[in-house]
């Protein structure tokens, strides 16, 4: 694995949404360059910046890219990204000119914050995982209080007759086993077929 502290190795694209493999992890050092824009906007006379508002709420990101030969780098320290509120953001580009401070967009997307694992304390496991984790606790006649207030499609799972939950707890397990499989390939470690089976009670 190359050493991804060393600019050389930066990323040549903005992060992504979780799901797409590369999101901004919170209390991560957060690198990346933009090798494709000197033509155009020579770092000599132009600068580039970064502005990223969250989805939920008015919080604004701000970056503003160093110059490192004909390349644009982003760089925003361990210490920087572990402030940064978990969600999902949309981002636009811009390129400034220096001798008078006008600026265009150059470009835009989305990229997604995940939470510190070490630091955070809140349940890591994906919406369909808790779902399924909790249709199976109400077969099994184990459920929480929480879990029996879990409702799909506008029905409680306290109340739901057992051909439903049974029905609900193929779908769910199908998304779980979805999102391994996209896991499993993300990491290059092939798309092999998952199998989730729902452990005998032992009541």
């Amino acid at each position: 694995m190359a050493n991804l502290f060393d600019s050389t190795n930066y990323s040549t694209r903005e992060p992504t949404i979780e799901e797409l493999g590369t999101p901004i992890v919170a209390g991560d050092y957060l690198a990346w360059k933009r090798t494709d824009l000197y033509t155009d906007y020579p770092p000599a006379s132009y600068s580039l910046g970064y502005k990223a508002r969250l989805n939920t709420e008015g919080t604004v990101l701000t970056l503003n890219a160093t110059e490192s030969g004909n390349d644009y780098l982003i760089e925003y320290s361990s210490s920087d990204t572990a402030n940064i509120a978990v969600g999902i953001y949309h981002w636009s580009a811009y390129i400034t000119k220096t001798s008078d401070s006008n600026r265009i967009q150059v470009d835009y997307g989305q990229w997604e914050v995940v939470p510190n694992l070490a630091t955070d304390s809140s349940d890591p496991r994906s919406h369909n995982q808790k779902v399924l984790d909790a249709i199976q606790a109400v077969i099994e006649n184990r459920a929480t209080q929480d879990q029996m207030s879990y409702s799909i499609a506008g029905r409680s799972l306290s109340r739901m007759d057992p051909d439903s939950l049974f029905k609900f707890e193929g779908i769910y397990k199908s998304r779980v086993q979805q999102e391994l499989r996209d896991l499993r390939i993300k990491q290059g470690l092939g798309n092999k077929s998952i199998i989730l089976s729902r452990l005998p009670s032992n009541n």
